[in-house]
């Protein structure tokens, strides 16, 4: 019996989704592209939420940003579900390794106590506001519009609730337990962290998704990740032995690099788009830079005495140019 093999060359009817035809044509699209593009619901919806009746499930009108099209806000990490899981695993990866290091080698014992205490003392309650962070991106994802915008929030509320984790395994480390109760009563009692406290809680009842967006994602976490993780752990904690604090929080540095390019991104479309966008995100990250940074000021001083207001000033002249790049008016 004899066997014939021809290859036989199938056209396909189409080589992407409607939807994303609409955007770039009828050519081979991403998996970013088909995970991100035309996946909003604009229509059939059954009924208007009970809670907010003036609105639709998925409604623009619920942020005082304006765009003809919210597929604009690409993300520049080109992330969707699996990639983004992808790449968090090879982070988890490195830090199990770093926490293997520091522990099978006992390099948290061989730090002073009294950099032990200090380091603590400032990173401990700050898993408190990283908790706010995930909540605040759930809310940005909940009530903003466009896949676009709201996947990378979702992937942001859960890299802040990584951060979280990691501060508290850090204290178990540091302190066990008594560490972890510790910061807990540093955040809700010590007059010195109320002001951060306060403007975290005020946060979480931002109603515009964009405004919340640069309130926390711009304004709080492009000050606090430079002041504590560069300032505090690299330039302070690093050069008295304390090594370890900086392996174990590896991981916050590096994402809140990688998170602020889609940040910049995501602003600086939405700025451009018109006069009165531009305006309004102009004025929200003033607003909200200046309370983070009166916020960070007693957190700088703990940790950094009195290096710590020169600290912050240059993290807030940093944060400033990096919003002048991004097209605001500051």
């Amino acid at each position: 019996m004899n066997i014939d093999l021809q290859a036989r060359e199938i056209t396909p009817l189409r080589n992407t989704f409607a939807r994303v035809a609409a955007y770039h044509g009828d050519k081979v699209a991403s998996r970013y592209q088909e995970a991100t593009l035309g996946v909003q619901p604009t229509a059939n919806f059954h009924y208007r939420p009970t809670w907010e009746p003036e609105f639709e499930l998925f409604d623009t009108g619920r942020t005082a940003v304006k765009l003809a099209d919210w597929y604009v806000l690409r993300d520049p990490r080109q992330y969707y579900y699996a990639n983004w899981t992808m790449a968090r695993a090879r982070q988890q990866e490195a830090m199990e390794a770093n926490y293997q290091f520091v522990e099978s080698r006992g390099l948290i014992d061989k730090m002073p106590d009294a950099l032990r205490a200090k380091a603590s003392d400032v990173l401990v309650p700050l898993r408190h506001a990283a908790w706010g962070a995930n909540m605040n991106n759930c809310t940005i994802c909940s009530r903003g519009y466009g896949t676009a915008f709201t996947a990378p929030a979702m992937f942001h509320a859960m890299d802040a609730l990584g951060v979280a984790q990691y501060l508290t395994r850090l204290g178990l480390a540091l302190g066990e337990p008594a560490a972890l109760e510790a910061g807990k009563n540093t955040w809700l009692q010590d007059p010195r962290w109320q002001v951060l406290r306060r403007l975290v809680e005020d946060t979480l009842v931002i109603q515009d998704p964009f405004e919340l967006f640069v309130a926390q994602n711009l304004a709080i976490d492009g000050l606090l990740y430079p002041l504590v993780y560069g300032h505090f752990v690299d330039d302070h904690l690093t050069v008295q032995g304390g090594t370890a604090v900086a392996m174990l929080t590896s991981f916050m540095p590096e994402w809140h690099a990688e998170s602020a390019r889609w940040i910049d991104a995501v602003v600086k479309v939405a700025a451009a788009e018109n006069a009165d966008n531009h305006s309004l995100i102009s004025s929200w990250f003033q607003r909200y830079a200046d309370q983070a940074q009166a916020a960070l000021a007693p957190i700088a001083e703990i940790a950094l005495g009195g290096a710590g207001a020169p600290s912050l000033q240059a993290v807030r002249d940093a944060l400033t140019a990096r919003a002048r790049k991004a097209g605001l008016a500051v």
